[in-house]
C-alpha cells in the first residue's frame, strides 16, 4: 500500500509554473510569495554567475510534483502546515495549548450542565 503523501515535504508546484515549478514549489513550501523567490533566484543567478542553473534544473528533475490531495488546501492549512515545517516543536506547543483550551471549555459546559441549577432545569421543562 502507498504511503499518503507528506505534508512536511518539498514538492514542485506545476500548476503555478513559469519553467518547471522549483520556485513555486519552493514558494508553496516556505510561505514565501511567489514573486520574491522568483527575483531572488534571477539574482541568485547573476550573482553566482549561472553556477545555480544546473541545481535548478536538477531539482525539476528530482523532485515530484505536488500530489492532487495536497493541491486543494484552504489558506489556512497551508499556513498551519508551512509553521509545522519551520517549527515542528512551535506548532506542537501551540495544538497543545489549544488543546487544553477546548478541554477547559467543554469541562465549564459539563459542569455547567451537571451541576444542580435551578433555572437551567426549569428552562428545560418550559421547552417541553
Amino acid at each position: 500500500m502507498p504511503q499518503p503523501p507528506s505534508r512536511t515535504r518539498f514538492y514542485l508546484d506545476k500548476r503555478n509554473k513559469k519553467i518547471m515549478g522549483v520556485c513555486s514549489g519552493i514558494a508553496d513550501y516556505t510561505g514565501f510569495d511567489v514573486t520574491l523567490v522568483r527575483v531572488f533566484m534571477v539574482a541568485a543567478l547573476f550573482m553566482s554567475s549561472f553556477a545555480i542553473l544546473p541545481v535548478y534544473f536538477i531539482t525539476g528533475w528530482i523532485a515530484d510534483d505536488k500530489p492532487r490531495e495536497l493541491r486543494d488546501d484552504d489558506r489556512e492549512e497551508q499556513r498551519f502546515w508551512q509553521g509545522v515545517r519551520k517549527s515542528p516543536a512551535r506548532s506542537a506547543r501551540d495544538i497543545r495549548s489549544r488543546m487544553r483550551d477546548i478541554d477547559r471549555r467543554i469541562a465549564d459546559i459539563e459542569s455547567y450542565v451537571t451541576t444542580e441549577n435551578r433555572s437551567l432545569a426549569r428552562e428545560i421543562e418550559q421547552l417541553r
